[in-house]
């Protein structure tokens, strides 16, 4: 039997939906349930893990020994584990796990498998709504209730008619805050706490920009993959790759990304 290439792109591709179809299931199992309990992390904000978020994770990274073992993790709740082939699988079992806790459907998991450029595939998965974003190695689509679609983002037009998200309206420190205050101020509407899924929602057509600050890698590869997939631009406020974590702008398009690029930098 010849070996699969460590680098095949339709492989990277099936493993990925598996991680995702493995993580569905468990998810839902835990969601929505009353008095469903939750540890906190650590830090100043609440920063909340369930049993949810760690059986999920396991369950992928079962499923990665099995198919992909040289392949490493970085996930969000366990240690990482080295590469031997240049390829990590950046994992976020439940993204937006306040939304989670709190029962509203903004939540998601997060995929990717990267090198060290960056995410080469990545899945944005709302296992309540049935919604499916997966983005890179040729492939930009959708699939959920309504079927499956393209992801294509939107044409260029001005920020006065654009619409922005994120996640948490104090955004970072109070100088990101004043900078992203300064986009708000421009745009048409501004629309908060759907974490992950707004990323979706840039890729999908429906909204021009979301901006971010203090994320960590696993909050980033996936929804990086899907919205450059989808024809969109995402680097940090700087203007460089953003997968790193910290800052971060998704822009449907490199018109309205150097409109609001402009902003964030004071210019």
């Amino acid at each position: 039997m010849t070996a699969t290439p460590p680098h095949d792109p339709a492989d990277l591709i099936a493993v990925a939906h598996a991680l995702a179809d493995a993580a569905r299931p468990i998810t839902l199992r835990h969601f929505r349930t009353p008095g469903l309990n939750a540890d906190h992390k650590g830090g100043t904000r609440f920063d909340p893990v369930t049993v949810a978020d760690r059986a999920s994770e396991q369950a992928m990274r079962d499923i990665l020994a099995k198919r992909r073992p040289l392949d490493g993790i970085l996930g969000e709740e366990f240690a990482a584990v080295p590469s031997r082939n240049g390829l990590t699988w950046v994992l976020d079992p439940i993204d937006g796990t306040r939304s989670y806790m709190s029962g509203t459907p903004t939540w998601g998991v997060l995929i990717a498998v990267s090198d060290a450029s960056g995410p080469l595939f990545g899945i944005i998965d709302q296992p309540y709504i049935g919604e499916r974003f997966a983005g890179g190695l040729g492939v930009a689509e959708v699939t959920g209730p309504m079927g499956t679609a393209p992801l294509v983002t939107l044409a260029a037009r001005p920020l006065a008619a654009a619409t922005l998200f994120t996640t948490f309206p104090e955004v970072g420190t109070p100088a990101e805050r004043a900078a992203f205050e300064r986009v708000s101020a421009r745009a048409r509407l501004t629309r908060f706490g759907t974490d992950c899924y707004a990323y979706g929602l840039v890729a999908a057509g429906q909204i021009d920009l979301v901006i971010e600050a203090g994320l960590h890698p696993y909050d980033l590869h996936g929804p990086i993959a899907v919205v450059q997939a989808a024809g969109g631009v995402v680097t940090n406020w700087h203007g460089g790759p953003a997968h790193d974590g910290g800052q971060v702008i998704a822009a449907a398009n490199a018109t309205i990304h150097a409109e609001a690029l402009a902003l964030l930098q004071g210019r």
